[in-house]
């Protein structure tokens, strides 16, 4: 009886982390749709220019504020591994939200998901977890097509922009391992430090530029606490039952949404060329592969 409710335990635990990492990837999906949106402001004449490293700035230190309410001062610990998400994390924003901004939203987002290979590698080697096979097996046509959209990039005439999103997949790989070696730590103090290392880091190359407006705050106050803060805080939760391997794979729903936010609000400058729409297929293939049922998989 007792294994019996320790079984049904085990599953709602695992099907309650899978969901907050589904609800996360839709709130992340929507990176696309405000950075455009922040762009139009200046292209409309309402607002300065917010140049990526100003949007990467406020939308962590917002984040940060709105993580902030959910640390209770028991929670507050350090641990070595924590220095190392937070710089990471803080690098992988600012490399994120420039590739966002410098190129299309659908190469920079999908190229990101790189990091899905380094998940598996950093869980197995580093992590010491057992490999999930069907993970594994999903890597390989996710490989096929990230590279499928690198080459339709680069001769598409964003080479630097695919450099930098490639960066910022390593190290989103880095911050998804570093919280999961984190058993005890509690996600929204992990959370609110990786945030505030990321403002702290960014704050010297934004403080001289042309501050926000009224109505741009508002799009990186909903930018930062819904699009970047609670989507992280859901990941946090997650990965306290799940694998980082398993992680790397379900989160692969947002690359599949976010173009079309972006597209919706810049069709002329986010329409994804076919490349684009091969390669995120072979992602989606990729995510349906690794949850398909197959009976007694364990």
């Amino acid at each position: 009886m007792v294994n019996n409710q320790n079984t049904t335990s085990d599953a709602t635990g695992l099907f309650r982390a899978r969901l907050l990492l589904v609800i996360a990837s839709i709130l992340w999906s929507a990176s696309g749709f405000f950075t455009r949106w922040l762009q139009t402001t200046f292209e409309n004449g309402t607002g300065p220019e917010i140049h990526p490293l100003q949007m990467a700035f406020f939308r962590v230190l917002f984040a940060a504020f709105g993580i902030g309410l959910f640390v209770r001062s028991n929670e507050i610990k350090f641990a070595k591994p924590m220095l190392f998400t937070s710089i990471s994390f803080a690098v992988m924003n600012a490399l994120f939200v420039s590739a966002l901004a410098m190129g299309s939203a659908a190469n920079a987002i999908l190229l990101q998901y790189t990091s899905l290979v380094w998940c598996v590698l950093f869980s197995v080697f580093w992590l010491q977890e057992k490999p999930d096979l069907r993970a594994i097996q999903a890597v390989f046509p996710a490989l096929i097509g990230i590279v499928i959209i690198v080459v339709g990039g680069w001769h598409a005439g964003e080479g630097v922009v695919i450099l930098i999103a490639l960066g910022s997949g390593l190290t989103y790989a880095f911050v998804l391992t570093g919280i999961r070696a984190m058993h005890d730590i509690s996600p929204a103090w992990i959370t609110f430090c990786n945030l505030i290392m990321a403002a702290i880091v960014l704050l010297p190359f934004v403080i001289t530029m042309p501050f926000p407006t009224i109505y741009q705050l508002l799009i990186l106050l909903m930018f930062g606490v819904f699009q970047l803060g609670l989507p992280y805080l859901m990941t946090a939760k997650s990965l306290k039952v799940i694998s980082a391997q398993e992680a790397g794979i379900l989160t692969l729903l947002e690359p599949v949404l976010s173009p079309i936010w972006a597209y919706l609000i810049a069709p002329e400058k986010d329409a994804p060329i076919l490349t684009t729409w091969v390669g995120g297929g072979l992602l989606l293939a990729a995510l349906f592969w690794r949850y398909y049922p197959v009976k007694n998989r364990g």
